[in-house]
């Protein structure tokens, strides 16, 4: 098993949607992979997301907030030869502070891995 670590972070007084919203409406946070032969994608870890409660929302929200890590967990089949792989993914959010939301967002996200045997 392979993992790939994704930092994130968001400026002061800022928050997003955790991947598991508290409403369908909100736009969740994403990590998507292209594929990446040969590995092949086991499992994805976010942060526990905090429960926080804004002026423009009747109930508390799922965000996450500051500073945090996504983990991807790729499985390595035995027959993938060592080396270096280039992952490339997308990363889609939306900011938003006390008072507002800006438009949602999709990051390109470029990270190098190495296969070792």
């Amino acid at each position: 098993v392979l993992s790939a670590k994704v930092a994130v972070s968001l400026r002061p007084g800022y928050h997003v949607n955790s991947n598991t919203p508290s409403d369908p409406y909100l736009i969740p946070l994403r990590l998507t992979w292209a594929p990446a032969d040969p590995l092949k994608l086991a499992s994805q870890v976010f942060p526990q997301p905090s429960m926080e409660k804004y002026s423009f929302s009747e109930k508390p929200l799922s965000v996450f907030s500051g500073q945090f890590e996504i983990i991807t967990r790729f499985e390595v089949p035995p027959t993938a030869k060592p080396g270096m792989l280039s992952l490339s993914g997308k990363l889609r959010f939306q900011a938003c502070n006390d008072q507002m939301c800006l438009q949602p967002k999709t990051l390109d996200v470029s990270l190098p891995v190495e296969i070792v045997k």
